[in-house]
């Protein structure tokens, strides 16, 4: 009876051991969940912060990027990204109050003032001759120091500045892709266009400060204030000869070294101008634009008409001494 009572005793000790360790097993996988549960819900946190971050920097960017829908250009500043959707709307929002012509900056409406204004802040320390933007200037100081780094292909001619030279190729090439929509006149430069519309408008915004007088290019009025100030800035290097204008000179320095880039391309007979050029293909193809008005006879230069004219006027200009 002692054998059984122990017996029993010892297996009453090994399942309350058993039991016991069934429990502490219990609790030591229900900490270790409770472990886990606390660490994934930690990643968690961590990961919604980081998208959180993410989607504000990206929000971030997208506020500080313009994007133009037209053509995909980007911009860093709300300013510049309008300005640059002026291209595509054609929007001219800044207009001068003297003659009407509207521009999609401020700033070049500012420059183009100066044009009434007669406002030139920029001059040149050579001759005193006066500019309205600085750019102009700097190609002007070329004319003195003589650089002239851009060269024709065709001819060899020199030019100071890259759109001269892109002019000047038209020459050789033929092309005249600005075309007047009034008469269908082609021209080989847009500033040659422009000048030309004023024939059909009759605007002469450029006005002489001594006389009044008005003209319908700068250009024109800048010849024309010469008249007034006597001024010969550009000087040939070979004679000592003096010039109103860079053009003048640029012909007279072909005296000097025999340069004739203009050649006729019926017979191949080559000019230092193109004036001359063009008075020389009148012979090939016959035309006779100058006509008198009194009795209709016709000219091919200018020159021969005015000397006709005086046959009908009675004029001896020229008095023996």
């Amino acid at each position: 009876m002692a054998f059984i009572k122990e017996e029993s005793e010892d297996v009453k000790i090994e399942e309350s051991f058993t039991i016991k360790q069934e429990d502490l097993q219990k609790q030591t996988d229900l900490i270790g969940e409770n472990e886990w549960s606390k660490e994934e819900e930690h990643h968690v946190k961590i990961e919604e912060k980081t998208h959180l971050q993410t989607d504000g920097i990206l929000q971030s960017r997208d506020k500080n990027c313009f994007t133009c829908t037209q053509c995909g250009k980007s911009s860093g500043r709300k300013g510049d990204h309008k300005i640059h959707m002026m291209i595509h709307t054609g929007e001219r929002p800044f207009t001068c109050t003297q003659c009407g012509k509207s521009f999609s900056k401020s700033s070049y409406l500012n420059q183009h003032m100066m044009i009434h204004t007669g406002e030139k802040p920029f001059t040149c320390t050579q001759c005193g001759k006066r500019f309205t933007l600085s750019s102009y200037l700097n190609n002007h100081m070329m004319i003195h120091t003589r650089e002239q780094p851009f060269t024709c292909t065709q001819c060899g001619k020199r030019f100071n500045c890259s759109s001269s030279l892109n002019k000047h190729m038209r020459i050789h090439t033929g092309e005249k892709p600005f075309t007047c929509t009034q008469c269908g006149n082609r021209f080989n430069c847009s500033s040659h266009l422009n000048r030309h519309m004023r024939s059909h408008t009759g605007e002469k915004p450029f006005t002489c400060t001594q006389c009044g007088r008005s003209f319908s290019c700068s250009s024109n009025l800048y010849q024309h204030m010469i008249i007034h100030t006597g001024e010969k800035p550009y000087t040939c290097t070979q004679c000592g000869k003096s010039f109103s204008q860079s053009t003048h000179l640029n012909q007279h320095m072909r005296i000097h070294t025999g340069e004739k880039p203009f050649t006729c391309s019926r017979c191949g007979k080559s000019f230092s101008q193109s004036s001359s050029l063009n008075q020389h293909i009148r012979i090939h193809t016959g035309e006779k634009p100058f006509t008198c008005t009194q009795c209709g006879k016709s000219y091919r230069r200018s020159s021969t008409l005015n000397k006709h004219m005086r046959v009908h006027t009675g004029e001896k200009p020229f008095t023996c001494t």
